[in-house]
């Protein structure tokens, strides 16, 4: 039976009511014990995951930066106060603020060479946590999965899947 293994780590008596059900706890569940391997690195280095991100999204945009919502807008995860991420970066000298010059209303964020420093010392290490967590999956493995997140992120079809009765 496909659910035993969660349905005995969670110590669940009975079994899940649908696969659905089973497939969003092991998919919830299974991102909770891999989030929390990279909390711990980026706490070793004074960041949050979302502080990370924020660097990483920056980093790959160049000198120009980018305006906060944009920043938020391509977040892994939702970030309920992203200008509030943002001081904490400019506190610690990560991040500049610059006023756009062709609108003074937009605000720009850029990553400082501090922050790139950063990045560029836990590059090898990030690389190295996605390989020993995820490592034991095959090529395929790893293709099929991506694949399979990718289409539960898209949002269903009115009606398909779902029984008359539901």
């Amino acid at each position: 039976m496909a659910g035993e293994g969660l349905q005995q780590e969670l110590k669940k008596r009975s079994p899940f009511e649908v696969a659905e059900q089973e497939a969003m706890l092991n998919l919830l569940r299974t991102a909770d014990r891999l989030h929390l391997e990279f909390v711990r690195l980026f706490r070793e280095h004074g960041l949050s995951p979302a502080q990370y991100n924020v660097l990483r999204i920056l980093r790959g945009e160049g000198g120009e930066g980018l305006p906060s919502l944009e920043i938020a807008g391509r977040m892994i995860t939702s970030v309920p106060d992203i200008t509030r991420l943002v001081d904490r970066l400019e506190a610690a000298g990560l991040v500049l603020r610059d006023r756009s010059a062709r609108d003074r209303r937009v605000v720009r964020v850029r990553v400082t060479p501090r922050g790139v420093d950063l990045l560029s010392r836990l590059d090898g290490p990030v690389v190295a946590l996605h390989r020993r967590l995820l490592g034991h999956l095959d090529a395929y493995e790893l293709g099929t999965l991506n694949d399979l997140l990718v289409k539960a992120r898209r949002p269903p079809d009115e009606g398909a899947g779902v029984p008359a009765d539901a």
